[in-house]
């Protein structure tokens, strides 16, 4: 590939491999441990689901009864299988009965290894098959009725009510949107359980169950099948329970998820080494569903300045390139993160947005990437925000961007007026149609504004990288080098909810989502 921006892709390389050693150092951290959120994901893998008399998820309470012993890095599954064996029970009684306190599945007579995974195996090939049926489900629309090109317009709706947010959501299909974003409640990335059922009452959002994943799904593919256009549906794998709301989307059949420990770590406080862990489990789920995944590298130039910190948001986007690889998600189903955040009166500053664009779209030519709109500067004159909104869609068509999140005059209160979402959309849409093979059309000249930023950006991510490389990721996060945020490697939310594991830990999910696509 020849760069338009005269990029030199050895350097591109070099620093593609610092990013690969960088996240090779993680990985062996990751490999060693297991934590309470991965624990309850394998028991919803399992078929159990539903709460206790007290509302608590049974996959909490069975997760929680294992590491109240202390053997939490033994891995639930060999206590659940090995219950099985003992007393005929599923997975889904077993958890009833533990909620009950009839039955201590620590104490049970411990079985033959090789008869526990005889056990386990038809439940986990039954729950991965009904993740593939699902994907399947969705590739059968993709090859009937389609959907509309990239960028993928990107639109969000939060009323609190999952109900109210399905006529929210279908009013913004119809007026043009592929993919519709149901904002979380406020907080809800530190809640270290998932909520059950349908939900009408959040604030900023609503609550992600698998029910309202359910309900908006459904929605949706009646809408779509209306419309004769596929509409992806978005939701937050993020925080404290990040694989198990990996599990329920890809069981209710979700296209897109953010799903990025950084963003948890910088701007939730969440302890680096668990969120890392988990964010390991829920991209493999994500990988084996076909689920896009976001990255919130956009979220940096919110907290530091744009043209000063532009480099860190490409080298995330490396580092969490290769953290996807290797849970085996492949370039297609990166949607990793940049935006269009500098101060809309610096002289010359939608040259230096084109610039970085370009950049990202030649440094990662197969992924979906997601452009975020701008938000820092938004305040005050939303007339001179339709117009820079406008020239973010510009950019995100002249540099082929997956998914362009469209910025709203009233995007601060996150469920806009309907009358500013139509703007919006056909303010993308005239702009798309009218540019769509501008990429194709300019070049960009040896010496100018362009071309000097993109090289001047990569200079500073490979000088980023040789210093996180030869520190570590979780040093490096210590030091406060992403978004102007420092966090502690011990310090944050949910440590205490991570274990090592145990030499004979076992987890088939891993290798067959892995290996099996």
């Amino acid at each position: 590939m020849e760069s338009k921006l005269g990029l030199d892709f050895g350097k591109v390389e070099y620093a593609r491999g610092l990013a690969k050693n960088i996240a090779n150092q993680v990985q062996e951290f990751v490999n060693q441990y297991t934590t309470v959120a991965v624990e309850r994901t394998l028991c919803r893998l399992m078929g159990i689901d539903g709460v206790d008399e007290n509302q608590v998820p049974l996959p909490n309470v069975v997760v929680d009864a294992v590491k109240t012993k202390s053997v939490l890095g033994e891995g639930v599954l060999f206590f659940i299988a090995n219950a099985m064996l003992q007393t005929g029970l599923q997975p889904q009684q077993i958890a009833e009965q533990v909620a009950e306190g009839k039955l201590d599945i620590t104490k049970v007579v411990t079985s033959d290894p090789k008869k526990i995974a005889e056990t386990l195996q038809p439940i986990v090939d039954a729950n991965v098959n009904r993740i593939r049926a699902r994907r399947e489900r969705r590739e059968h629309y993709l090859n009937t009725i389609g959907e509309g090109p990239k960028p993928y317009l990107y639109i969000i709706v939060a009323t609190g009510n999952i109900y109210e947010d399905v006529v929210q959501a279908e009013a913004g299909a119809r007026q043009g949107a592929d993919v519709i974003a149901v904002i979380r409640t406020t907080g809800q990335s530190l809640l270290d359980y998932v909520p059950y059922g349908a939900t009408t009452e959040g604030f900023g959002g609503t609550f992600a169950t698998q029910e309202n994943f359910r309900i908006m799904r459904q929605a949706l593919d009646k809408v779509g099948e209306e419309l004769g256009r596929y509409i992806r549906l978005c939701n937050y794998c993020s925080g404290l329970c990040m694989p198990e709301i990996a599990i329920m989307g890809a069981f209710e059949g979700l296209d897109v998820m953010l799903n990025d420990a950084l963003y948890g770590i910088l701007f939730r406080d969440i302890n680096m080494q668990r969120t890392l862990i988990d964010q390991y489990m829920s991209r493999i789920i994500n990988g084996f569903a076909g689920v896009i995944i976001n990255t919130g590298e956009d979220n940096y130039l919110t907290t530091a300045d744009a043209v000063e910190a532009a480099h860190t948001v490409l080298a995330s986007d490396l580092i969490n390139e290769q953290l996807a690889l290797m849970a085996g998600l492949k370039e297609e189903q990166m949607g990793l993160g940049h935006a269009f955040e500098m101060d809309p009166m610096l002289e010359n500053g939608f040259l230096m947005e084109l610039a970085q664009a370009q950049m990202t779209r030649e440094i990662f030519p197969k992924a979906t990437l997601k452009y975020m709109p701008p938000t820092k500067f938004m305040t005050g004159n939303i007339f001179r925000g339709h117009i820079q909104d406008a020239l973010f869609n510009m950019i995100g068509i002249w540099t082929h961007q997956g998914i362009q999140l469209l910025g709203m005059p009233t995007e601060a209160i996150h469920t806009p007026f309907m009358s500013d979402r139509y703007l919006s959309i056909e303010n993308a849409k005239y702009i798309f149609n009218n540019m769509r093979s501008i990429g194709e059309e300019m070049q960009f000249v040896e010496g100018g504004i362009c071309r000097n930023r993109a090289k001047e950006v990569l200079g500073k991510t490979i000088q980023l990288l040789e210093e996180i490389d030869k520190e570590g990721l979780f040093t490096a996060l210590e030091k406060g080098i992403f978004g102007d945020v420092k966090r502690p490697k011990t310090g944050g939310k949910g440590l205490d909810g991570v274990s090592l594991k145990a030499e004979h830990y076992y987890n088939p999910f891993i290798e067959l989502m892995k290996g099996k696509r």
